[in-house]
């Protein structure tokens, strides 16, 4: 299910971006408005296709950096690009995912023991883990009907 641009989501935009020392520029807007009504995990140059129909003269180099942007101080987080290019996902609260192996589709989902998943300790002891999260892959309902 998309997000819906909010005050609240609007404000933790600009609250981040403000934060981050980085304009609020109209590109920056739309970008944002069309990731978070996204459900698909949209790699740069598919978002574009989509930004291009409001802003035409937008560059996919200006929405590339801009995800980047947005990917390094927390307004959206990378997904694995799988040999793809790299994709984003505007849901930064703690969630999963399933990657279907056939059509390379993101399913979000939560399952709360997955959360506290514990490390081994001799990845612990040598790294510093910033993040956890669980990655299932599969066959989503439309390929595995195709099997």
């Amino acid at each position: 299910m998309p997000f819906q641009l909010t005050d609240e989501s609007l404000s933790f935009f600009i609250e981040k971006c403000k934060r981050n020392k980085l304009k609020i520029t109209p590109q920056r807007i739309v970008i944002y408005k069309e990731l978070l009504k996204s459900t698909d995990h949209p790699h740069a140059e598919a978002l574009h296709k989509r930004i291009k129909k409001i802003i035409p003269g937008i560059s996919l180099d200006t929405v590339n950096r801009t995800l980047l942007t947005f990917a390094k101080i927390g307004i959206v987080k990378n997904v694995e690009g799988y040999g793809e290019p790299r994709r984003y996902d505007p849901k930064i609260e703690k969630h999963h995912h399933f990657r279907c192996i056939e059509c390379n589709a993101i399913i979000d989902f939560e399952y709360k023991p997955y959360d506290d998943i514990i490390v081994p300790g001799d990845i612990q002891n040598r790294y510093f883990i910033l993040n956890r999260k669980v990655l299932l892959e599969g066959y989503c309902d439309k390929c595995g009907k195709k099997r």
